[in-house]
């Protein structure tokens, strides 16, 4: 099954793009740039599910802040991509719309790498990767495991969110970032870029799989496997659960960056919602549904949740949240082991 989906996703990830690019508008096979941005979003979001499916499927770790490594990888790309725009936008400004309405006369200093793709690239990698490094290794030296963890991840999140929304961070307040026009001073709105963008989408996260793949089949992912089943017993055996589950926690952070980081020109905004504790909630829900401790069912889940989401949010909005809900709690009562699972029952 997981080379069927893995094969799946990456036939998906270059037929929707060649069925948008190869016919014209009109053709019974033409599919429209909507269907394009929607494979790119759903496959950062497969991102996320598969980075928080490393610590909690194969580390027992929950942690219902990921939202907020995913939106740092976006803020980063973001800050880029407003500079960009140079002056095409509203005050013709070098500055960026927001500085100019606020009466700022230059940029702060951490934007000084921000007109480098490079260099912001490296920045919206590392600065996620240090902040799970810094909070994961407080945490986990305290030995703080379980609902205890989860809580203090959404506090985690909750703060950062506060935090992004003043607009004197110098990081567009409410609104955020929007109206990006260029990167690497191409035109973003072109149909080969949105191509491009969605199938780098695809390869990351194809990336990103073989490489937890590879990790959780290691001597490493064994030992993270045992301290998720007795970490007492793994101390007693002489090894450090704090190390362990430390590296889990910051690679899985920079996967959640990086599927920012591609999400952010798809979708052509970023702000701080994107850091709110339902969307941190909603990644576990995907890695539930799909099945976690399988890497290809978050994966799955993604898929699933977000579209059914989409159906959903056109033929009945207002009633998404309920069916979300009543999905998390019939996957908890009745499929422990998700829509994967579900396939492996029905093999038999």
């Amino acid at each position: 099954m997981k080379k069927t989906l893995l094969i799946a996703i990456a036939v998906l990830t270059l037929l929707v793009p060649f069925l948008h690019l190869a016919f014209p508008a009109g053709h019974p096979l033409h599919l429209s740039e909507f269907y394009v941005g929607l494979l790119g979003k759903f496959l950062c979001f497969a991102i996320c599910a598969l980075a928080l499916d490393l610590i909690w499927g194969f580390g027992g770790i929950l942690s219902l802040g990921h939202g907020l490594f995913f939106a740092l990888g976006g803020y980063g790309m973001g800050m880029y991509l407003m500079r960009q725009i140079g002056r095409d936008g509203q005050y013709q400004s070098d500055l960026p719309d927001f500085m100019v309405f606020l009466n700022w006369k230059e940029l702060p200093w951490h934007w000084a790498l921000s007109d480098s793709l490079i260099g912001q690239i490296f920045l919206a990698l590392a600065v996620p990767g240090l902040v799970a490094a810094v909070f994961g290794y407080f945490a986990f030296r305290s030995r703080i495991q379980g609902v205890y963890f989860s809580i203090i991840t959404q506090a985690l999140v909750v703060a950062a969110m506060l935090l992004f929304f003043r607009n004197e961070t110098g990081f567009g307040g409410n609104n955020g970032f929007t109206d990006f026009k260029r990167i690497a001073g191409m035109p973003l709105n072109t149909p080969g870029m949105k191509v491009g963008l969605c199938v780098a989408s695809g390869v990351a996260l194809i990336g990103c799989y073989l490489l937890a793949k590879w990790l959780t089949q290691s001597r490493w992912g064994r030992v993270l496997q045992a301290i998720r089943d007795a970490e007492g017993r793994v101390r007693f055996l002489g090894y450090d659960p704090v190390a362990f589950k430390l590296s889990a926690y910051v690679i899985s952070a920079l996967m959640c960056a990086m599927a920012g980081i591609l999400y952010v020109p798809q979708v052509g905004i970023i702000n701080p919602s994107e850091m709110s504790p339902a969307a941190s909630i909603e990644m576990a829900i995907w890695a539930a549904v799909g099945g976690r401790g399988t890497l290809i069912g978050p994966v799955l889940g993604a898929f699933f949740v977000n579209g059914t989401k989409s159906v959903f949010t056109v033929w009945w909005p207002e009633g998404w949240l309920y069916v979300l809900g009543a999905l998390f709690i019939a996957v908890t009562l009745f499929l422990p082991a998700g829509l994967v699972g579900l396939v492996k029952r029905f093999k038999k």
